[in-house]
C-alpha cells in the first residue's frame, strides 16, 4: 500500500513531473542507501513564476511559496529516481539557496517553505537538518534552489 501517495492525495498535492535536467546532471542519484537529489528549482510546468531577489522584487511570502515549489519538485525527483516514495527512511538533510537583497535576513523563513511541506507529507522521517542560506544570483534569476539528501531502503 503506498503510503506517501496517499497521504499527498490526501494533502490534495499532486506531484508534478520531473524537469528535465537544463545542464550536465542527474535529477537524483542513488548510492550506497542514500538519494542524492540536485538543486531543484520552483519550475511550474517548465516555467519559472517568479524571478528576482528576495526582499527586493520578491516579497518574503512568496518566496516561501517558491521553496514549497521546491519541495514538491523535489518529490517529483525522488519518485523519479527511486519509483516508488515509500523506499525512504529518512529526510536527511535540505540545503535551501535563498538569492537575496543585501539587507535580507530571511532566508530560514523562506526555506520553511520547503521544511514544512516535508515534515506534512513524510511525517516524522521527513525531519531533517537544513541549511538556507543567502546567495548573490541563481540560475535563471530563481529566487529560491532547494536539494536534499534521503536515505532509503
Amino acid at each position: 500500500m503506498p503510503v506517501i501517495e496517499d497521504r499527498l492525495a490526501e494533502l490534495g498535492l499532486t506531484v508534478p513531473t520531473v524537469t528535465p535536467p537544463v545542464a550536465a546532471y542527474q535529477p537524483a542519484v542513488v548510492a550506497d542507501g542514500v538519494v542524492y537529489i540536485s538543486g531543484q528549482l520552483p519550475l511550474v510546468d517548465g516555467a519559472l513564476p517568479l524571478a528576482g531577489k528576495v526582499g527586493a522584487e520578491v516579497s518574503p511570502e512568496q518566496a516561501y511559496d517558491l521553496a514549497r515549489t521546491c519541495g514538491l519538485n523535489l518529490i517529483a525527483a525522488l519518485k523519479h529516481g527511486l519509483g516508488d516514495l515509500d523506499r525512504i527512511t529518512r529526510i536527511a538533510k535540505v540545503g535551501g539557496f535563498v538569492a537575496s537583497a543585501p539587507d535580507f535576513t530571511g532566508q530560514p523563513k523562506v526555506i520553511n517553505g520547503t521544511s514544512e511541506l516535508l515534515s506534512d507529507v513524510f511525517g516524522d522521517i521527513g525531519q531533517h537538518a537544513r541549511s538556507a542560506v543567502g546567495v548573490a544570483v541563481l540560475p535563471m534569476d530563481t529566487p529560491v534552489e532547494v536539494d536534499l539528501i534521503a536515505h532509503i531502503r
